[in-house]
């Protein structure tokens, strides 16, 4: 795939060209609104996937400095030119510069028919544009339909304002350098751009336990306000846990963060009996948002201990699933990753064993473990039925569907997220080339460039607007084609606790 690079200056034009690999093109189109129409008109003719405008920019958002990078999430004309562009690339641009270790913001660009100064930046950074330039705006137009971007390095400041724009200096180079280190990741942007398939996996993204796991602490909030607690992380997802954050919740450890009398929440994996008592002590008003499969594992492990089994939990040793679990019978439980593990197991009575396990593991590499644990204890017992949840299972089936029909999986889910790193893991058993993402800025776009058939997913623990953001920015990449993938229809759904039901006794 090729790019073309509009820069206005010639100075710009030096800063980006030497990145530009084989195929990509660099016009210069000079200063201000009456050349970028021009130039705009020309470069539309030009063959081409992708459209970017590389340059400089006055910042109007006091909080940047001279060689900080802007990618525009939208372009705004001033005056008569008042048109608005946007850019729904943006965050993965950014994120792809990022992780060059450049400082990147990701905001408006207001296009101005001058140099900006004085009260005229206060006035546009009011409408919450954070730079500044001269082009970008009437440039938008050469982009004709294909995927288009904006990176500008900052020149000028709200307290070091350039005068003349053909006298750069200081924050000039600064600049350059910025501008310099983004143009390869620009050209790889462009090189990400064109048609392709994207399938969708289905089911995908929260399921029940999540659902109800979130919307628990909504309704805390809602009727307590914010101060609502919540003992780790309600799941295990960073976007909904940032997100009930803004809303007042407040995430902690352990219990002892928590004021006495305050309102906590525990969250989806579940808590050992330890720390329901040391809330008790407390005297917390707790609401319990475990999930009721994780609830049947942790009944299950009472029930063997009663009856003086040993326990072999499969799990990952430290995640709060497995703690929970493992506090129902400490001394009797023991924790095993993978058949390494079952054969170093040093058991007193071998015929008086149990096995249970985590609820978000990957079910082929769970059997695995399960048939050695059975060879070695041919009179193991176990859950009467699989612990691995309807949810983790149906999303493993589903993406085992799309690794052998596409060239690229994406998983949307957090790294913290068991059930989401287990998706990655059974698409690349099944021949994909795999990747797990956070959100759209997760992408670096050296993954897009051979990738014309990408499928898609997300964790049990992922919200379904993550896919689709992920979705709307490969479509502006040029993604024609989307359809779903269905394996099974999900149907499950958890009562959510009422008033009554609550206070844990």
């Amino acid at each position: 795939m090729t790019l073309l690079v509009l820069a206005p200056l010639r100075i710009e034009a030096r800063a980006v060209s030497p990145a530009l690999g084989a195929g990509s093109q660099l016009q210069r189109t000079g200063m201000g609104p009456k050349r970028a129409r021009s130039a705009a008109a020309r470069a539309a003719r030009t063959a081409a996937d992708a459209v970017a405008v590389a340059g400089f920019c006055g910042a109007l958002d006091a909080a940047l400095r001279p060689g900080d990078l802007v990618v525009a999430t939208e372009v705004r004309g001033v005056g008569g030119d008042g048109v608005t562009v946007a850019c729904p690339t943006a965050a993965l641009l950014a994120g792809a510069l990022r992780r060059r270790g450049l400082t990147v913001h990701e905001g408006p660009v207001v296009s101005t028919t001058r140099l900006v100064r004085g009260d005229e930046r206060a006035r546009l950074a009011a409408t919450g544009a954070i730079a500044c330039d001269m082009e970008s705006t009437w440039l938008a137009a050469a982009s004709a339909g294909r995927p288009f971007a904006v990176v500008r390095a900052i020149v000028d400041t709200p307290d070091r304002e350039l005068h003349d724009p053909l006298a750069l200096a200081g924050g000039a180079r600064s600049a350059f350098r910025s501008l310099r280190a983004a143009a390869d990741v620009l050209d790889a942007w462009g090189r990400a751009a064109g048609p392709r398939t994207v399938a969708l996996a289905s089911p995908r993204a929260s399921c029940a336990g999540v659902e109800r796991a979130v919307e628990i602490v909504e309704q805390a909030l809602e009727h307590h306000g914010p101060g609502v607690y919540v003992r780790k992380q309600i799941v295990h997802n960073a976007h909904v846990v940032a997100d009930l954050e803004r809303r007042g919740a407040v995430f902690v450890e352990e219990v002892d963060e928590v004021p006495a009398g305050a309102t906590l929440v525990f969250s989806a994996h579940g808590v050992s009996p330890a720390v329901r008592a040391a809330a008790a002590a407390r005297d917390l008003n707790v609401i319990d948002a475990t999930c009721p499969l994780v609830n049947k594992v942790h009944a299950e492990a009472r029930r063997f201990s009663r009856d003086g089994y040993t326990i072999v939990l499969v799990g990952h040793e430290g995640h709060e699933e497995v703690d929970g679990t493992v506090g129902e019978a400490p001394e009797s439980t023991r924790i095993v990753a993978d058949e390494g593990d079952v054969q170093a197991l040093q058991i007193e009575d071998p015929d008086r064993v149990a096995y249970l396990t985590q609820t978000t593991l990957a079910v082929d590499e769970t059997d695995d473990v399960i048939a050695a644990l059975r060879t070695r204890f041919p009179r193991i017992s176990g859950p009467r039925t699989s612990d691995i949840c309807y949810a983790t299972q149906n999303r493993q089936d589903a993406v085992k569907a799309l690794a052998s029909a596409t060239d690229l999986v994406l998983v949307v889910g957090s790294p913290n997220s068991s059930n989401s790193r287990r998706l990655v893991e059974v698409a690349e058993r099944h021949g994909a080339v795999a990747h797990l993402i956070d959100d759209e800025a997760s992408i670096e776009p050296e993954w897009l460039a051979s990738a014309r058939t990408v499928g898609l997913t997300a964790g049990a623990s992922a919200p379904e607007a993550l896919v689709q953001r992920v979705l709307a920015a490969l479509r502006a990449l040029g993604a024609d084609e989307v359809f779903e993938r269905p394996t099974t229809h999900e149907t499950v759904r958890f009562k959510v606790p009422g008033p009554a039901e609550r206070r844990e006794t």
